[in-house]
């Protein structure tokens, strides 16, 4: 299944790093609003390289590949909004070019679970 969602970028949130069992990671969150009667805005993340790959900036209309993903905390439930592909609506297609890969099921490489620790 291929989710989408396409939205102007309102903000772009500071990159956060770690270092995790697998080594260091990074990922940074942006916020993008949805078209419509009643718009809004969902906190979408990308991971690793995809940040310096896509370089999504405020104020521009994108389409995010999305994956979409829960996990429970001590009886809470958390979900995370995960991109892995972003096209531009005003370049006509994905820029820069990518590789139509699926999203990988796993977390990326040098992501530790046991790292991330909530709640927020």
């Amino acid at each position: 299944m291929d989710l989408t969602i396409t939205g102007e970028v309102t903000s772009v949130l500071e990159e956060e790093t770690g270092t995790g069992r697998n080594g260091p990671w990074r990922k940074q969150a942006f916020i993008l609003k949805t078209e419509g009667e009643y718009p809004k805005e969902i906190c979408v993340i990308q991971w690793g390289d995809n940040i310096d790959r896509f370089a999504v900036q405020a104020g521009e209309v994108i389409t995010a590949h999305i994956d979409i993903q829960s996990r429970e905390f001590k009886g809470r439930w958390y979900t995370d909004v995960k991109a892995w592909k972003i096209e531009r609506e005003d370049a006509g297609g994905t820029s820069p070019p990518s590789d139509d890969e699926p999203p990988l099921s796993e977390e990326p490489e040098g992501f530790d679970a046991d790292d991330d620790v909530l709640p927020f």
